[in-house]
């Protein structure tokens, strides 16, 4: 199956899990994560119309971006360290792994000195693992509000990754409790502005993830494969 057919193929499943939870496909958005794949398979994706690339480390994406990087949406989706946020800022719109005070300083200080605002969604580890990066939910509300006077960070969103299950059906809690903590904060205006983004599914349970509401989903392998 070539690229075409690919994202014909998830564009269809994307669709299906939409109907089956009565949302319209137009409101769950596709990034390809292009980490594995080649300079010239990331600009094949950008020909097939897909507009957002994902990637999680500066120095893998770096020849991409420098070749591509005026073409499309980036999103910096892997754990961000605080020394690397003067290569991302400016190339990245969105970064989806906010998860510490230190970081959320030095994003808002870079943004300010570029005179730009930054897209943010706040890591959470629902799923409480040890090898995962992310706030525990009873963390976010006292983050949200640590940070809501850094006015160069525009938080949208929640950022979720769930375990691996080869039954992607024991990933809804997961995905179910972002949403949750999501409609609580903005419940109760815990955040500067309310929260309306959810980046959450991969290859493996994305259709789960869009049944229980995400915005974004990062797909790789089922998209690009590797190489």
């Amino acid at each position: 199956m070539n690229l075409q057919n690919r994202v014909e193929h998830v564009s269809g499943l994307v669709e299906q899990a939409c109907a089956r939870s009565g949302r319209s496909s137009a409101d769950v958005n596709l990034i390809a994560v292009t980490k594995y794949v080649s300079l010239e398979t990331a600009r094949q994706v950008l020909d097939c119309g897909l507009a957002h690339i994902g990637e999680n480390r500066w120095q893998d994406a770096r020849d991409k971006w420098e070749a591509l990087g005026d073409r499309g949406t980036w999103h910096f989706i892997g754990h961000l360290q605080t020394n690397k946020v003067k290569e991302v800022i400016g190339r990245f719109t969105y970064i989806h792994s906010l998860d510490r005070l230190s970081l959320a300083k030095e994003l808002d200080k870079r943004a300010e000195a570029g005179d730009m605002t930054v897209r943010c969604f706040v890591q959470v580890n629902v799923s409480g693992e040890e090898s995962k990066y992310g706030l525990q939910p009873e963390e976010v509300e006292p983050f949200m509000r640590e940070i809501a006077s850094l006015r160069n960070l525009d938080v949208v969103g929640l950022m979720t990754m769930a375990p691996y299950e080869a039954n992607p059906e024991e990933t809804r809690p997961v995905f179910r409790g972002l949403r949750e903590l999501r409609d609580e904060l903005n419940g109760r205006a815990a955040t500067r502005e309310p929260l309306t983004e959810l980046s959450m599914g991969m290859s493996n349970d994305f259709e789960i993830a869009i049944e229980e509401g995400a915005t974004w989903i990062r797909l790789g392998s089922i998209l690009v494969g590797r190489e």
